[in-house]
């Protein structure tokens, strides 16, 4: 075969789609998130591709590999309570794509069960998964984020943060202090642009309710992915620029608290 031999204009054209997609690239915010093979994580990560971020992406099984590939970003295993993990996670982000802008921190459930029967590894454990390791994912972005002027981080909580719950004991304990954290991450770092706030979800769609549950939520249902990954979306979005710091429920209405 011939090799097809390009004119020097249509040579200059091809280089300047290049350098065009190459800028375009450039100027893509880039999203982590974690616990991102199924679920509220799987969901976030494709609602945020779908609004134009790069993603970068981590759980703990190779599912999330093949839909980083699908979404063409990054994809590792590993762990949130492991901070190597988390450490290789924002490592590989910044290698790839040079920015971190937006974090959806996300972790799997906790253990259950009567409060004082829970032996104290399983108290630790809680603490590595479902608080440390948004300390530790903020201390590991939250320089890169400064130094491009800010970005915004989305922990997933649990109403239960709100209302504990003696369904969920280690959550309901932990996502308190989640809380805290928050509060205390923006009162240092929002004058430099930095944003963080918690998404409280009440029951969502990867388990099947009891009827005395569902009776709970005026709503009479539990949210479905999307409609929770359309939330993070907004409170990452420059319309939620101004929201900092905060709880946000969404729960179908289901606590009554004021």
């Amino acid at each position: 075969m011939v090799p097809r031999v390009l004119s020097v204009a249509q040579e200059s054209y091809r280089v300047m789609d290049i350098m065009t997609s190459n800028a375009v690239s450039a100027d893509q915010p880039v999203a982590i998130v974690t616990a991102a093979s199924q679920g509220i994580g799987a969901a976030a990560a494709r609602r945020l591709a779908a609004d134009g971020y790069r993603v970068s992406l981590m759980a703990r099984t190779d599912r999330v590999v093949t839909l980083a590939d699908e979404l063409g970003g990054t994809g590792l295993t590993g762990s949130v309570a492991n901070v190597t993990d988390l450490e290789r996670l924002v490592g590989a982000t910044l290698d790839r794509f040079g920015r971190i802008d937006a974090v959806v921190c996300n972790t799997g459930a906790t253990v259950k069960g009567p409060i004082l029967g829970i032996a104290d590894t399983d108290w630790h454990d809680s603490l590595d998964t479902a608080l440390l390791h948004a300390v530790r994912l903020a201390r590991l972005v939250t320089p890169a984020m400064a130094g491009r002027g800010g970005g915004a981080i989305v922990n997933i909580s649990s109403f239960a943060a709100r209302e504990p719950s003696p369904k969920f004991p280690l959550s309901s304990v932990m996502r308190a202090g989640l809380s805290a954290f928050a509060k205390l991450y923006v009162g240092e770092h929002a004058a430099s642009g930095l944003r963080m706030n918690n998404l409280l979800p009440g029951y969502v769609e990867n388990w099947t309710q009891a009827d005395d549950t569902l009776a709970r939520i005026p709503a009479g249902r539990p949210a479905t992915f999307d409609e929770i990954a359309g939330t993070i979306a907004f409170l990452l979005s420059r319309d939620g620029a101004y929201i900092n710091g905060q709880d946000i429920l969404v729960d179908g209405g289901m606590l009554r608290g004021i």
